[in-house]
């Protein structure tokens, strides 16, 4: 049994360094073979080109094929793995391609593990966690008016004029700006054409309060299912967001303007000018915030309100959006092998035994993390 992890990017080096420094044994694949040895190859030489034939032909039965490559990927290594009996593992959102190997892989008892990351990944966790924990409480009943809000951000430790720093090449992030979202305010679905349309501000319960401007984004409302709302339940709010820095939107204005009908060679000369204006300088401090709330109202009367809240900055041991995104990944390996996880396409864990010890090890990653009880 060989864990196959392919790709060595900015956010992926903790948790392969993790896996390398235990006794599984583990091949690294990277397209650019320098910036692989730069990264691990204090801790071992099984280091490889990587290109798609080439890791088919390494792959055999129970190996493990971790894609921290770009998305366009995943599903042509999930099929490798797939035709090779291997298992997958990526942080990566279940696209429908990759959704229909569901099927094939359960039959040939296959994990294709997904949304193991940050976000989508630690925000799945505290979400299962507050579930269980308001369905165990006193004050549930079927009859509550339930809320859930769940925002997640990586921004400046040290704010900017621009109230946003990047890692890597930001094409990324202004594609999703063209992205349309939906989710559920005030009992009424909500679609929007692009995120700076539904901003609102949000007040974080962290040692020191703070206000950020956050916004809807993807579609949240199939992760009602996920996280085991009750169809029956009366939902008032239900929104899985991004947050980010006061002034954000303000600062952001001209790229809103543009970034809708940009064609991609435009795009990517916007990015490129963002990334030279705003990168992050080498040890300079990135910042991750999460919050993921569950409120339940009865006849207008809070009876459960609780918020998750984490707050992650880079330290000695480097960027927090690297560790909490790839140390993650490193534990859905560990549980495909230990046979933790059902076989088939799945998110982060929902298993209690699973999402506690996570969280748990999600405590030593980051500075602050809590549960907030608004009501005690």
């Amino acid at each position: 049994m060989t864990v196959h992890w392919c790709g060595t990017g900015l956010s992926t080096v903790p948790g392969l360094r993790r896996l390398l420094q235990s006794d599984t044994p583990v091949t690294v694949w990277n397209r650019t073979m320098s910036k692989a040895q730069e990264a691990v190859g204090d801790l071992t030489e099984d280091i490889r080109s990587f290109s798609l034939e080439d890791l088919a032909a390494a792959l055999h039965p129970g190996d493990v094929v971790v894609s921290m490559l770009p998305g366009d990927w995943h599903v042509p290594l999930a099929e490798r793995a797939l035709a090779a009996g291997a298992h997958f593992v990526s942080s990566s959102y279940i696209s429908p391609e990759m959704r229909s190997l569901n099927d094939q892989a359960a039959e040939k008892g296959l994990c294709f593990v997904n949304e193991v990351g940050l976000d989508p990944g630690i925000d799945h966790l505290m979400a299962h966690w507050l579930i269980a924990d308001y369905r165990a409480d006193s004050g549930f009943d079927a009859g509550n008016t339930v809320s859930f809000t769940s925002y997640c951000g990586g921004v400046p430790k040290e704010p900017n004029a621009f109230r946003y720093k990047f890692s890597w090449a930001p094409v990324g992030v202004l594609k999703a700006l063209r992205s349309p979202s939906r989710s559920i305010r005030h009992f009424t679905e909500l679609e929007v054409a692009h995120p700076w349309e539904a901003l609102s501000r949000y007040d974080a319960p962290l040692p020191t309060p703070e206000s950020f401007e956050v916004y809807p984004n993807r579609d949240s409302l199939p992760f009602m299912d996920d996280y085991g709302f009750d169809p029956d339940w009366q939902v008032k709010d239900f929104v899985r967001g991004t947050l980010r820095l006061n002034g954000w939107a303000d600062a952001w204005a001209d790229i809103f303007s543009v970034a809708p009908q940009a064609s991609d060679a435009k795009l990517q000369d916007i990015a490129d000018r963002l990334l030279a204006e705003n990168a992050y300088a080498e040890g300079e401090p990135d910042r991750v915030v999460m919050c993921v709330a569950l409120k339940a109202e009865r006849d207008g009367r809070p009876v459960y309100h609780k918020t998750y809240v984490m707050d992650a900055w880079g330290d000695a041991r480097g960027s927090a959006m690297a560790r909490l995104v790839s140390h993650p990944v490193s534990w859905a390996v560990e549980a495909v092998l230990a046979r933790a996880v059902a076989p088939g396409v799945t998110a982060a864990p929902s298993d209690p035994k699973l999402v506690n010890r996570w969280l748990d090890e999600v405590q030593t990653l980051a500075q602050h993390m809590m549960v907030v009880d608004h009501l005690a």
